[in-house]
């Protein structure tokens, strides 16, 4: 990510967390919210425009900078630890999911049934862990990056593979599917580089939406999950009526 566009996102946290809109902007800048949406959604910002911003937000440009450089430490990947915790309680599960979401307190608490008390309590644990700094007043900062993997043949990528997503792939009556999609052929090992490429994009893509949409109320904002996976595979029906003695195909051999 280039350095403009973690100075971008970094903005568009913070002024979620001040509860500060784009609207709210235009009419402090004496601009349309077009205009602001259009900086913020292509990242043209003048550097007096920038520090324009900052003053709203009553901290200097020095400040965002620094507060950018400690995002890019954000964790892509927890321990095999802090995996094991998070799935040791369901609960502080969840909470690390809204974290992760950006909801705030009083919007878990009044989504779930978890009353204040214990709200507070599975923050602690959560910061606790380094999963998020808990800050006053039952604020918080993650510190989980939007693009952040499991941990390879780790506990939570077990428990996702067993738990959700065979349900995933199985919706109940009420839940139809938005978009699916299979497709199969055969590639090069130079189409599969591509395709891996552009996927990896789209998961950057979907987290930067998800983190932008994090000012908007829970009312406007839906679950959705977006699975995508790409492996050597073969139908079983298919792969039965090889015949014998052929390589098998896990891997492209060398011309």
């Amino acid at each position: 990510m280039s350095q403009i566009s973690q100075i971008s996102n970094t903005l568009k946290q913070l002024l979620r967390q001040h509860q500060i809109t784009y609207k709210h902007i235009a009419e402090k800048l004496n601009m349309s919210e077009a205009n602001v949406k259009r900086i913020f959604s292509t990242n043209s910002f003048a550097l007096d425009r920038l520090e324009q911003v900052c003053e709203i937000l009553q901290m200097s440009l020095s400040d965002l900078f620094i507060i950018a450089q400690k995002q890019t430490q954000q964790l892509t990947q927890l321990t095999e630890e802090q995996e094991n915790e998070l799935l040791a309680d369901t609960k502080l599960l969840l909470v690390a999911v809204c974290v992760r979401d950006a909801w705030t307190f009083d919007e878990i608490v009044g989504h779930y049934a978890i009353d204040t008390h214990e709200c507070v309590q599975l923050l602690a644990k959560l910061d606790r862990i380094k999963i998020i700094d808990l800050l006053p007043n039952n604020h918080y900062k993650s510190l989980i990056a939007q693009d952040f993997r499991w941990i390879p043949g780790g506990p939570l990528e077990r428990f996702m593979e067993r738990e959700v997503m065979v349900k995933f792939m199985a919706p109940k009556k009420e839940e139809p599917w938005t978009f699916r999609f299979y497709l199969r052929g055969r590639y090069s090992q130079t189409s599969v580089d591509i395709i891996q490429r552009k996927l990896n994009q789209l998961t950057k893509e979907a987290a930067v939406l998800n983190q932008e949409d994090a000012s908007l109320p829970l009312s406007k904002r839906q679950h959705f999950g977006l699975l995508m996976a790409m492996r050597p595979w073969e139908p079983s029906l298919f792969e039965n009526l090889r015949r014998e003695n052929l390589p098998r195909e896990n891997s492209l051999s060398e011309s």
